[in-house]
């Protein structure tokens, strides 16, 4: 496959309502898309999100890094999927983020080349483990805990069965009630709670107990990251299954988080493990080390970035704690019919078409163009 065109479009897209987490309170997606045209005039999609303080990446080094990427592989030509990782190797260290969109836009176009969906390359032939569905987790993140409740309610009656409690904003003693609370009234439901690095040893300690006796089904990154000896206390001092999010940058810190009793589950994304390929690996090591799974976007990517998690999540077939889908909470998606949760889940059904089987509409492409940063084309 030959690559004749690449084009990069650094988005600005407005939240449908603030999310407040730890360290930041999110009112717009500084996301970037990028298109790849090979020489049979198909397009594949990828993308990459700012997230400085998951990769330490802004809008504009993703856009330097990508650009930089574009213009050494425009008039390429890649054999098999499995080359893709080498060639980048040759021209850039690091960036997984940049790394991953292309990959992302380089695996569309294979798979439209073999007419299957994305998640069928992904498997390599395997045969599906379970279910062809990917369970929705859902954040309740605005703090107020009567509207949490009041929103829970209303997507349970709609199928919603996952859940993530955003903590670690401020208030210690609000967070356990509210880790209380909502467990209370989601019993038997996959609730979890989620601090993004935020949380202080003791502040760790009380919202992990209160988990522990409420029916949390996990916390996520309660510290920063590097504090796996803490991490490993708070589980073994309260029995709390923890969640590595923002300490996994690379496939070495699953087997080291395991090993070390850290973390009994990891939270994967595309922008942290480098592409869909990668990705998939990270997750079937997880697997093999009995650590359970939560498929995630950065708050917030789009339809793009949203199917190719799900097609890697339908490659790897065990997702036992959820997947947190970030389309959904932006005001408005750059595709046209984006991805969007049936009864609370992502189906295969959804994802069917050759590729990833999604792309941006034009017009939203313009509406929400980054005012820092220019759209930039590459052509062989």
């Amino acid at each position: 496959m030959l690559i004749t065109c690449a084009q990069l479009y650094p988005l600005e897209v407005p939240m449908s309502k603030p999310i407040k987490m730890a360290g930041e309170t999110v009112t717009h997606a500084h996301t970037l898309l990028l298109r790849l045209v090979d020489e049979q005039g198909r397009e594949g999609w990828g993308e990459a999100s700012a997230a400085p303080l998951m990769t330490g990446e802004t809008l504009g080094s993703i856009a330097a890094s990508t650009e930089y990427l574009a213009a050494k592989l425009v008039g390429v030509r890649i054999e098999q999927p499995g080359d893709i990782a080498a060639i980048y190797e040759k021209v850039l260290y690091g960036n997984p983020s940049a790394k991953s969109a292309h990959e992302t836009a380089l695996l569309d176009l294979f798979a439209q080349a073999q007419g299957v969906p994305l998640y069928r390359l992904l498997m390599g032939g395997q045969a599906l483990v379970q279910a062809r569905r990917l369970e929705m987790l859902h954040m309740l993140a605005s703090g107020d805990l009567a509207g949490e409740i009041e929103e829970a309610r209303a997507l349970r009656s709609q199928g919603y069965r996952h859940w993530k409690i955003k903590v670690a904003t401020g208030d210690t003693a609000n967070d356990v009630r509210r880790v209380r609370a909502i467990c209370a009234e989601l019993q038997g439901d996959v609730v979890s709670a989620d601090a993004n690095q935020g949380l202080s040893i003791e502040a760790g300690h009380a919202i992990a107990q209160a988990g522990a006796a409420s029916g949390l089904s996990f916390l996520e990154q309660p510290y920063r990251v590097g504090m796996m000896d803490a991490m490993a206390t708070l589980h073994r001092d309260t029995g709390m299954a923890l969640c590595a999010d923002e300490s996994i940058q690379d496939i070495s810190d699953i087997t080291a988080h395991g090993d070390s009793q850290a973390a009994q589950g990891v939270s994967l994304k595309l922008i942290k493990i480098g592409g869909p390929l990668a990705f998939v690996e990270a997750g079937r090591l997880c697997l093999q080390n009995g650590l359970r799974i939560n498929l995630a976007c950065k708050v917030a990517e789009t339809t793009i970035s949203a199917a190719a998690t799900a097609h890697a999540g339908f490659a790897l077939g065990d997702v036992a704690w959820g997947f947190s889908m970030s389309n959904r909470y932006l005001a408005a998606d750059v595709c046209a019919q984006p991805l969007e949760p049936i009864q609370g889940a992502v189906s295969t059904a959804q994802v069917e078409r050759p590729g990833l089987g999604f792309a941006p509409d034009a017009a939203r492409l313009r509406e929400f163009a980054s005012t820092a940063w220019p759209v930039r084309e590459f052509r062989a």
